[in-house]
């Protein structure tokens, strides 16, 4: 897998391109690296989609020139990745963060957005356990924060996590030493804590949507039923993958991948048609 550049300016968007087809793109969430649709790629390449997988600002082989580090910011980037690609319309996979950047992205530009699958997505202002507290702000401290971010990312896979996860862990230790990317990741953190911009006008979304969340995501109270309210807000369909916490594509690919694979061909076949 070669990394490809998008000059957006300010700094350079990291990404990768592998199959043919329709075009979806993957965004990953703060604090990692697009290698954690490891699972999911192969699928959607299986079934005929060209996926594109980019690296947040300041993260992974992102560079840290930017102005902003918002969820808005990486709509910008979304958007222009896809006009890069042939204007889409693209399907958007997010996670976490980015699944606020694919919101946006989606509101802004409707006609080149397709469909949404969002996996843990922030509808609504987080409400952070103290414990998710207190990590945000040790995370935000040198010289141990790298080593709890790397602890506390381990923690949202507690029903079966993936073979490889220490290397993958290892992958996001050595992108936050890279450059400048711990103070992009700060200033990540600190934008998610302050303002979540997917929150808004969401009535106002039309875009076919899948809501994938673990039952076990320690991000929310009760995953069920932030799932449940964010498939309602959003009039999509929902999949609830037990056992699973945030990372559901990567500890069960074999629940996840079906019912997205079904969900992006019957999105595809739609736009197709209109």
């Amino acid at each position: 897998m070669s990394t490809l550049h998008l000059d957006r300016g300010q700094g350079r968007i990291g990404y990768d391109v592998q199959g043919e087809g329709p075009l979806v793109v993957c965004v990953p969430g703060m604090g990692d690296v697009r290698s954690v649709f490891r699972f999911t790629v192969p699928a959607l390449r299986a079934a005929g989609y060209r996926v594109a997988t980019m690296d947040l600002r300041g993260h992974g082989d992102s560079s840290d020139d930017f102005d902003r580090y918002d969820d808005t910011g990486i709509a910008t980037d979304l958007l222009a990745l896809v006009d890069h690609l042939g204007g889409g319309p693209a399907l958007v996979v997010g996670h976490s963060l980015g699944t606020g950047a694919g919101i946006l992205a989606a509101l802004a530009e409707p006609t080149r957005i397709s469909g949404l699958v969002l996996i843990g997505p922030f509808v609504r202002e987080p409400d952070f356990s103290p414990l998710a507290r207190l990590a945000y702000r040790l995370m935000l401290l040198r010289p141990w924060g790298p080593a709890v971010w790397a602890g506390y990312y381990r923690r949202f896979h507690p029903g079966r996590p993936p073979a490889d996860l220490a290397e993958h862990q290892a992958r996001i230790r050595r992108s936050l030493g890279t450059g400048d990317h711990w103070r992009s990741f700060v200033r990540t953190v600190r934008a998610v804590m302050r303002d979540r911009a997917s929150v808004r006008e969401l009535t106002e979304l039309h875009t076919p949507t899948l809501v994938v969340m673990g039952e076990k995501d320690a991000d929310f109270p009760d995953p069920p039923a932030e799932g449940r309210y964010a498939a309602a807000r959003l009039r999509a369909d929902l999949l609830l993958v037990p056992e699973a916490g945030h990372y559901p594509m990567a500890e069960y690919p074999e629940v996840v991948n079906p019912a997205l694979i079904r969900f992006v061909d019957r999105v595809t076949a739609a736009a197709a048609l209109s």
